[in-house]
């Protein structure tokens, strides 16, 4: 009898783990900075609004893949950025605010936030990638596939920074990508 309420109580403190272990571990802009500093990684931002419909299916279809999660979660310091929001976000020495954010338009359009202004972010969802010191790589518009993002996740991953450097090896890593995500 003990056994199985040994048993039972384990199961019970590991599924929620498991569950916890099948998202990915998005943190805010600053503390990916500050990580970045003691553990370089590169970082990935989903910036996003409420009302974007592909938004929501980047979240539904391609941030629950399990490729795509534990890719992400391995790889990068992963940020989710309301693009249309009211955080203040320090970055780079610099404030950035949305002074004409309009809170009964929380869940429609609203004006832009001074960090979407400063990544160029215009069309939703706006997937970006920033290297090891939080330079911007490259902006990735619109819903992606597990499959589609996948290319990015690992030519952006901070192991690839001489490829991209040079157009010849660029055009080859997409010529010879094998793709592994379901």
């Amino acid at each position: 009898m003990k056994r199985k309420v040994i048993i039972y109580s384990l199961l019970f403190l590991l599924i929620p783990l498991y569950a916890y272990s099948q998202e990915i571990k998005w943190i805010s802009l600053e503390d990916a900075v500050y990580l970045q500093e003691s553990s370089p990684r590169n970082i990935i931002i989903d910036a996003y609004t409420n009302w974007c419909g592909p938004c929501k299916l980047l979240d539904r279809n391609t941030f629950s893949n399990k490729d795509v999660i534990n890719y992400i979660n391995e790889n990068f310091y992963a940020v989710k950025f309301n693009a249309e929001g009211n955080d203040v976000i320090k970055f780079k020495g610099y404030t950035f605010k949305n002074p004409n954010y309009d809170p009964a338009k929380a869940n429609r359009r609203n004006s832009s936030h001074e960090l979407s202004q400063a990544f160029r972010v215009n069309a939703f969802p706006t997937i970006l990638f920033l290297d090891k010191s939080s330079n911007l790589l490259y902006r990735l518009r619109g819903y992606q596939t597990p499959k589609q993002l996948e290319v990015y996740l690992k030519l952006f991953n901070g192991n690839n920074d001489d490829i991209y450097q040079d157009q010849e090896a660029l055009n080859s890593f997409f010529e010879n990508f094998n793709y592994e995500f379901e």
